[in-house]
């Protein structure tokens, strides 16, 4: 037998008691053919994302079914013939779901921290936070090793010391060319 997920949608004007009647009139349709439903869950009256059948709202329910084909297809065709069932989604699936689903484990409205975490509103006005230096950064890798600074001195006795390369704020860097330039000027007076 092989395993599916059935999701239907039903008419927001009947009561949640004709919905779990529902629930087990197909119920009982899957049985009879050799199947076996593993889970039903009612979802409850919900908003739909558009107008089905003039309605904007109805039941949502889904069933865990492991049955044969043959049972899927009447169990299909009931739906088809009921007045009450705006829509239906029947899946193959590889392996049923044991834990509930992500419909009944998510929170309700109430429980979204207002604001937060949504990137928008809130102290920072939705930007992200800059990532703040971490004392390992500012630590030596070696136990011995002492951290360089670009213009640090060599520490070798024959070596020069270098000139830094980085100019003082304020001024701008002359192209190597002119201060060739100007010093061949200034040899030539």
């Amino acid at each position: 037998m092989a395993f599916y997920e059935s999701v239907y949608i039903a008419r927001p004007d009947i009561s949640a008691a004709q919905v779990e009647a529902l629930t087990q009139r197909l119920t009982e349709i899957i049985e009879t053919s050799g199947g076996r439903v593993t889970k039903n869950e009612y979802w409850g009256l919900k908003n739909l994302s558009y107008r089905i059948k003039k309605n904007r709202k109805g039941h949502y329910s889904l069933l865990n079914i492991d049955a044969p084909s043959e049972a899927v297809g009447e169990y299909e065709r009931n739906m088809r013939l009921s007045e009450d069932v705006l829509r239906y989604l029947t899946v193959r699936v590889d392996e049923l779901e044991e834990n509930p689903s992500v419909m009944m484990t998510r929170g309700s409205r109430d429980d979204r921290g207002r604001g937060r975490g949504r990137g928008f509103g809130g102290r920072d006005g939705g930007r992200p936070q800059a990532a703040k230096p971490t004392e390992q950064a500012a630590k030596p890798t070696e136990p011995d090793a002492k951290p360089t600074e670009p213009d640090a001195q060599p520490t070798e006795p024959d070596a020069k010391p270098t000139e830094p390369t980085a100019q003082p704020t304020g001024q701008a860097a002359e192209p190597t060319e002119a201060k060739a330039a100007d010093e061949t000027k200034e040899t030539t007076e």
